[in-house]
């Protein structure tokens, strides 16, 4: 269920959250503080209507006209007071919140409170630009801040506004490095304005997660978050007890020793809110039940089919829709199926299961590669998050692709128990009465953010003028004059002193670098999910004269290459895109590494005819014919660029349709248990 988020576009104009409504789409209100005078209270609200639905253009220029100036203004006076002062002015900002006053009437003085908190205890002092971001944040919508503009320490503005309520403020974001970071990072201007903050890290135990979320402030991942609503849930059930179904619905406690560790849902802001809200919203989170005999017999059933999978061939056996990304098994395979010799233990599968197993197989042999889409680390198979680059501990595929993984890379079938619970990320995320989102690359999503989050993308301009030149587009007949032409460049601009950033879209396809740029003599770093520990310090040299670091999307998100001496007069950071990922927010998070804050830089896309998004797009045998026939000479990007940006289109929209489609799928299925009086986030099938 959605509540309404009246978000005002006018100071002074939030209204209550309206259970049962669906949170306003523009981030605006609809009531005014103006006089009405002679227009009279019906055409004003109608007036104050049809500015909420204005362009966000028009509503940047008023903030930046009327509310920018009542923040400015309280600067003299809170740059005169001592530190015990202003952590007075905090708590009478708290008393007037809880108090019922209207937090849009608290925003100036809450803002510029932390701005003045900023520049005391970390010595950075919010950019109106970066003030425009969170008022845009606070009204409920999704900011898109270039990379450099400092989204950390925007996220402060509207955390700290919210959280004077009393009743918690999440700031979810997508690995616990980047939480433990930015936590410790903003906590001096927390704490001087008498502001607990609270951290979830994957390894705390219930007691410590307890006490962050008790926190006013909790800074963690969104798997975390998620994880935590359903491992309450299942708390309070086993307990008997019940939780307030609707959204900010507070914890009831357990008559037994252990309490649920969350408060209710009130508000949640999202760092890097494309990949929270889009990239992970593919995989929902699940608590495996207890393991039994059938557990047992489904994991021989994983290692049997992984033996025989590469009897079956394309054609012969099975089809494969690309498209679709389905596998079916034609009478052939089928027949081959049944003459597969197996053991006792499976005598009570049924033939569609044993079918099930090997497509399973097949369709894990097609699409999943080692050192690509995961990684094996101490005997496990880790996901390695496409948009991040980094491992993502703790998820699983669904539906028995993660066990036909491991039953591929021989290592210990960690059986599909069933669930005991399950929750996706838009179900958790629409649970808030306030919701908003910050990141880099929102734009291409907007219509997505939109339909499913009502969440408005509003564009917040740079403080200084972008200077990113984006140089053409260079495509090849082969990966590997590809690979070729990218050490050439590298050698190029390295000699120039420059540093270069080289992105790409895979640990193996990092290796492969690698190896090259040792061929040629050329000194350089490695930053993928196997040198996490090494992540920071690799990024803070990156942008030193003459450093070439070589990177998967870890160096996409999160990160801030800073420019060492003498590197701006040389032109900056080089970086350059080795090829396209499946969505074109991923290749503008690397791009965007270079040109922050007005520094200058510049980007080189390269392109192959035997790349990835081709064979995800139309099928290897496609592909192949499309690679056979480019040329082999070094060009610019023409006729075949605009194939490669149809395949991505493609690639993008097929994703887009099924998250769409699971979304629909837990909505009639929560829709189904409530209406039978379950718990709509426990017991779910598969």
């Amino acid at each position: 269920m959605l509540v309404k988020q009246s978000s005002p576009i006018l100071m002074g104009t939030e209204s209550k959250p309206l259970k049962d409504s669906p949170r306003n789409e523009t981030g605006a209100d609809t009531t005014p503080t103006t006089k009405t005078g002679s227009i009279g209270h019906r055409n004003m609200s109608l007036l104050t209507s049809l500015i909420a639905l204005a362009p966000t253009s028009w509503q940047l220029a008023y903030w930046r006209r009327h509310l920018l100036p009542r923040i400015n203004s309280y600067a003299p006076e809170l740059a005169g007071l001592g530190e015990m002062e202003l952590r007075k002015r905090s708590l009478s900002l708290r008393f007037r919140a809880k108090s019922g006053e209207p937090m849009a009437q608290l925003l100036p003085e809450a803002y510029a409170l932390v701005r003045e908190a900023a520049r005391r205890t970390v010595a950075m002092e919010h950019f109106d630009v970066q003030m425009l971001g969170g008022i845009a944040l606070f009204h409920g919508n999704m900011a898109e801040m270039e990379t450099g503009e400092g989204k950390t320490l925007t996220a402060t503005l509207p955390i700290y506004l919210r959280a004077l309520a009393g009743r918690g403020a999440l700031l979810a974001t997508v690995n616990d490095y980047l939480a433990r970071r930015d936590a410790e990072w903003m906590e001096p201007i927390y704490k001087l304005l008498g502001m607990k903050l609270g951290v979830i890290q994957s390894q705390m135990s219930q007691p410590q997660r307890r006490k962050a979320y008790a926190c006013d402030i909790t800074y963690g991942t969104a798997k975390e978050f998620g994880f935590d609503f359903l491992r309450d849930r299942l708390l309070l059930r086993e307990s008997g007890q019940a939780l307030d179904p609707t959204p900010g619905g507070s914890f009831t406690p357990t008559m037994s020793g252990e309490r649920p560790v969350q408060r209710g849902a009130y508000f949640a802001l999202v760092d890097e809110a494309d990949s929270v809200l889009i990239d992970e919203a593919r995989t929902p989170l699940i608590i495996s039940s207890l393991p039994g005999e059938t557990e047992k017999i489904a994991a021989h059933c994983y290692g049997w089919a992984a033996t025989h999978v590469e009897q079956f061939t394309e054609d012969e056996h099975y089809e494969y829709d690309y498209e679709k990304k389905r596998i079916d098994l034609n009478p052939e395979g089928r027949q081959l199926v049944r003459m597969l010799p197996t053991e006792e233990i499976m005598n009570s599968v049924g033939l569609i299961d044993m079918y099930e197993y090997l497509e399973r197989a097949i369709k894990v042999n097609h699409e999943f590669e080692r050192d690509q889409q995961y990684v094996i680390r101490d005997g496990e198979v880790v996901i390695v998050d496409e948009s991040t680059g980094r491992l993502a501990e703790g998820r699983k595929w669904r539906a028995g692709i993660h066990q036909a993984i491991e039953a591929r890379e021989k290592v210990e079938v960690t059986v599909d128990t069933g669930q005991a619970a399950r929750v996706t990320v838009q179900d958790f995320f629409l649970r808030f009465n306030y919701l908003a989102g910050m990141t880099g690359t929102a734009r291409s999503s907007a219509r997505e953010l939109r339909t499913i989050y009502r969440l408005r993308v509003i564009s917040i301009p740079t403080n200084r003028p972008t200077r990113r030149t984006w140089l053409a587009n260079l495509i090849f007949g082969s990966g590997a004059e590809k690979w070729a032409a990218i050490v050439d460049e590298v050698r190029e601009v390295h000699a120039t002193g420059r540093p270069v950033l080289i992105g790409t879209r895979s640990i193996d396809r990092s290796v492969l670098l690698s190896n090259l740029l040792k061929q040629a003599g050329i000194k350089h770093q490695v930053l993928n999910a196997n040198h996490i520990e090494e992540e920071a310090d690799i990024v803070s040299q990156a942008g030193q004269a003459g450093k070439v670091t070589v990177s998967t999307n870890m160096a996409g998100r999160g990160t801030d290459i800073k420019l060492g001496e003498t590197v701006a007069e040389l032109g900056g950071l080089h970086v350059i895109c080795t090829e396209y990922h499946d969505s074109a927010r991923i290749d503008r998070q690397l791009a965007g590494r270079c040109g922050r804050q007005g520094d200058p830089g510049s980007v080189r896309q390269y392109l192959a005819l035997d790349d990835d998004v081709l064979r995800t797009c139309f099928g290897p045998r496609k592909a192949a014919r499309i690679s056979a026939t480019g040329a082999s000479a070094r060009g610019r990007l023409k006729r075949s660029g605009r194939l490669f940006r149809r395949a991505q289109n493609r690639v993008e929209q097929n994703n887009f349709r099924g998250r769409k489609m699971l979304l629909h799928h837990e909505k009639q299925l929560r829709k189904m248990q409530t209406e039978m009086g379950q718990d709509p986030y426990l017991d779910t099938p598969d």
